[in-house]
């Protein structure tokens, strides 16, 4: 007998918190039947890969200071979280964060750049060396 494979239900980003009630009243029998399946196969299931699917890890072994690591531990333990999960969490936020800061360093580079070259707000290099 074949086993039928469900689709893997993906977590949304939510707007608030209205939403999200919604979202997990509507599709909580998915859910249910997810976790019955992978506790069937023995598959282990967390928040973190049901919100975040299935996508590749690479393991990696960091050295960090002891007392840095004892604040993680209970800091993740306060939010009821592993803390490799936790520091997981802190450094993809300040990726994020450093990524959209690096986007808008290059605007604001691009802008300088042109006041440099003696231009107007807007106005091409090609009409600014037309001008001289």
């Amino acid at each position: 007998m074949a086993k039928s494979k469900l689709k893997q239900v993906l977590i949304p980003t939510f707007s608030c918190e209205a939403d999200e009630a919604a979202w997990w009243d509507t599709h909580r029998s998915e859910i249910e039947v997810e976790i019955r399946q992978r506790m069937k196969r023995k598959t282990p299931l967390t928040l973190g890969t049901l919100l975040q699917g299935t996508k590749p890890s690479q393991p990696i072994t960091l050295r960090i200071p002891k007392e840095d690591l004892e604040t993680a531990r209970r800091l993740a333990a306060q939010e009821g979280l592993g803390y490799q999960t936790y520091i997981k969490m802190l450094l993809r936020g300040a990726l994020a964060k450093n990524a959209s800061k690096d986007v808008s360093n290059r605007v604001n580079h691009s802008r300088r750049t042109r006041e440099y070259a003696g231009g107007k707000k807007g106005q091409s290099l090609r009409a600014r060396r037309d001008s001289h």
